[in-house]
């Protein structure tokens, strides 16, 4: 018996336990956690599709592309990262036009533009999942691709603008240390506000790649207005407030501008352009530019009282805040429709 058993033993059918002992460098690795955004889980099909609605054919009327997983944070952090990217610029201008004669809103432009990038940064971070993943971005720099130099600049603009805003108050060596930090964060600042745009862009969604050579500028002009807006509910002097009133309609001028032609570029395929009219994005797009124009035309009105200037800068808040998210609600919408994704192309040829 004893025999039987040793030889079942040895015939190669069992499995020696030290052997399934999980050890070394796969031991620290993490599995099996479950994603904290439960909205990104791809979609499951429960009815039969069909092969074709009408005369024009589609994979079984299925998405030929995956919607973005993004969630909420990302449209957010668009508009969050503007700001910062326009304050900087603003900053910077007003220090090497006006210098001391306007130091107060230097300083207002410099701590808004370092508040906005730590608040842009952390809700990168809230939509990666996890703090490491945002640093794991910054091990390399490629320039070709969008999300590198976009993680580098909003590092970058991050750091240049604290160090500004926290030197601000400060006199000789270290004063002059934080004029030139606002001046780097300054040139961060720029791509900051628009590179947002190219992100989306560079991507296979319909209504983004269509947008593409108008997107970079209607972003920078509602970063500007945005901006602005938010300065307006700030105390200032008669210079300072004369300064984010240019900034503020110039701003605005461009958002309504750029919307306008690009609207019409993208709707050329109809498709595509449907989110423009249709469904949330729609309704956030239009609401976004009643309120632009609403509020350029208040800005272009004669008067300075404390209430206009608060009500200019609600309706720019409030406009710049539903262009972010209407942009990103219509690339959601144009992914799920495959006739944009199939007319996009065809259009090509």
């Amino acid at each position: 018996m004893e025999s039987k058993r040793s030889a079942r033993s040895d015939d190669g059918r069992n499995i020696d336990p030290g052997l399934g002992t999980l050890s070394g460098e796969g031991a620290q690795q993490r599995v099996g956690q479950p994603d904290p955004h439960p909205e990104r889980q791809p979609e499951v099909w429960t009815r039969r599709p069909m092969e074709s609605v009408g005369d024009e054919p589609t994979y079984y009327d299925r998405p030929v592309l995956r919607q973005p997983v993004w969630i909420w944070a990302v449209p957010a952090y668009f508009y969050v990262g503007g700001v910062a990217g326009a304050a900087a610029t603003l900053g910077a201008a007003v220090q090497r036009l006006a210098g001391d004669r306007m130091w107060g809103l230097v300083v207002r432009c410099r701590w808004l533009a370092a508040l906005g990038g730590m608040v842009g940064t952390a809700l990168l971070i809230y939509d990666l999942g996890r703090p490491e993943r945002f640093l794991n971005m910054l091990r390399v720099l490629r320039i070709s691709s969008p999300m590198s130099v976009g993680s580098w600049v909003l590092a970058a603009a991050g750091s240049f603008t604290f160090g500004s805003a926290l030197l601000a108050h400060t006199r000789g060596p270290l004063r002059s240390l934080g004029n030139l930090a606002g001046y780097i964060a300054a040139l961060a600042g720029l791509p900051l506000a628009g590179y947002t745009a190219v992100l989306i862009a560079n991507t296979a969604v319909p209504i983004w790649q269509a947008a593409r050579t108008h997107l970079s500028f209607l972003f920078i002009g509602s970063a500007m207005a945005s901006a602005a807006s938010l300065l307006k509910f700030m105390p200032m002097s008669s210079a300072e407030e004369k300064s984010v009133d240019a900034f503020y309609t110039t701003g605005l001028a461009t958002e309504i501008a750029v919307e306008f032609v690009m609207e019409k570029q993208v709707s050329q395929v109809e498709p595509v352009g449907k989110p423009l009219e249709e469904g949330v994005s729609g309704a956030l797009l239009k609401a976004a530019k009643v309120m632009s124009v609403i509020g350029l035309v208040l800005a272009l009105l004669p008067g300075r009282s404390r209430p206009k200037r608060i009500l200019e800068g609600v309706l720019g808040t409030l406009s710049s805040i539903c262009l972010r998210f209407g942009i990103f609600y219509a690339g959601n919408a144009s992914a799920r429709d495959p006739r944009a994704t199939f007319r996009q192309q065809r259009a090509r040829k």
